[in-house]
C-alpha cells in the first residue's frame, strides 16, 4: 500500500488505544481508519453537496429542511462506502486461514476492510449523535463501529467481512431513495427497483444474516472456555439486536413501498417521500441510509 507521512504519526497516536483495549492489529491500520472517516466525512459535507448541486439542480435545490438534505448526503456517503467496502470484503472469503479458525483467525486483507468500514461506522455514528433523529440509527452506528473493531484482536475475522455483506441491500434502497428525490416515486423504476430492493434485503440481511447469526452463535458456544462471559453476552447480544433491527426494517420497507404503489392512495411527491415518517423509518437502514 501507498504510505504516506501521516501515517507514522497516526500508528504512534492509535499505540496507547490499542494497547488499552488490546487491539494489536488496529496501530498498522489506525491510518486507513482515520483516512476513511476523514473521506467520507468529506463526501459528506463537500463532495455530495457540491455534485448533488451541479448534477441534480432541481432537485437537490429543492430540498428546504437541513433534515432534507443531511439525508441526501447520506445516501451519497453510504453508496460510496458501499462500493468500496464490498470488493474488500469479498477478497476476506478466499482466506484459508480465516476457513481454518473462524474466530482467531488474521489475514491482513481483513485489517484493511474492517479499517474502512470502522471509519465509516465511525463517521455514521458521530452524524446520529449530531443530527439526532432515530436511536435507532445511533444504537446500529456504535453496535457496528464496536463489534468490527474487536477484528483487530484479532477476534471475528472470518465473520466481519461476511456481516458486510449485509451492505448490497445498500444500493438499492438508496435507488429508491434517489427516485423519490428525483420525482420517479411511483414509476416503472421504482417498482423494479423496490423489488430487487426487498429481494436482496431479504437475501443477505434475513436469511444469510440468521445463516450467519447461527454458525456465529455456534462458534461462540464452542469457544466460551476461552472467553469471559461477558464477551459471550456482549456479542451475542450485540448481533441479535442488529437482527432485530433488519427485521423491523424489513417490515417497514414493505410497508412503505406498498404505499407508492396504492391505487387508493395519492402518489407521493419527492417531498412527501423525503419527510413521510413511514418513508422515512423504512429507509433508514442503519448503515445502509445513515
Amino acid at each position: 500500500m501507498i504510505s504516506l507521512p501521516t501515517d507514522e504519526p497516526l500508528r504512534a497516536i492509535a499505540q496507547p488505544i490499542a494497547r488499552l483495549l488490546s487491539l494489536p492489529h488496529l496501530v498498522d491500520h489506525f491510518p486507513l481508519l482515520v483516512y476513511a472517516f476523514c473521506l467520507f466525512t468529506a463526501v459528506h459535507l463537500v463532495i455530495s453537496p457540491v455534485l448533488s448541486a451541479r448534477f441534480f439542480p432541481a432537485s437537490y435545490g429543492k430540498l428546504r429542511s437541513r433534515r432534507a438534505i443531511n439525508q441526501w448526503n447520506i445516501q451519497v456517503v453510504s453508496l460510496f462506502h458501499v462500493f468500496i467496502v464490498l470488493p474488500l470484503a469479498f477478497a476476506c472469503f478466499r482466506s484459508d486461514t480465516l476457513k481454518a479458525d473462524k474466530l482467531w483467525g488474521w489475514d491482513d486483507r481483513v485489517g484493511r476492510t474492517v479499517a474502512v468500514a470502522c471509519g465509516y461506522f465511525l463517521w455514521d455514528a458521530l452524524d446520529a449523535i449530531i443530527n439526532f433523529d432515530d436511536i435507532g440509527f445511533l444504537v446500529h452506528g456504535v453496535s457496528c463501529l464496536t463489534l468490527y473493531m474487536m477484528a483487530f484482536r484479532p477476534f471475528l475475522g472470518y465473520y466481519a467481512p461476511r456481516f458486510l455483506t449485509w451492505e448490497l441491500s445498500t444500493i438499492f434502497l438508496n435507488i429508491h431513495r434517489f427516485l423519490d428525490k428525483t420525482g420517479y416515486t411511483g414509476s416503472s423504476a421504482q417498482w423494479v427497483n423496490g423489488v430487487v430492493l426487498l429481494s436482496t434485503f431479504f437475501s443477505v440481511r434475513i436469511i444469510y444474516g440468521w445463516y450467519l447469526t447461527l454458525d456465529f452463535m455456534h462458534s461462540l458456544y464452542a469457544a466460551r472456555g476461552q472467553l469471559p462471559t461477558f464477551y459471550l453476552v456482549a456479542f451475542a447480544l450485540g448481533n441479535l439486536t442488529l437482527n432485530a433491527l433488519n427485521a423491523t426494517w424489513f417490515y417497514k420497507m414493505i410497508f412503505a413501498i406498498r404505499r407508492r404503489f396504492d391505487d387508493e392512495a395519492k402518489p407521493l411527491t419527492a417531498a412527501a417521500a423525503s419527510t413521510d415518517p413511514d418513508t422515512t423509518a423504512a429507509l433508514a437502514e442503519g448503515p445502509a441510509a445513515h
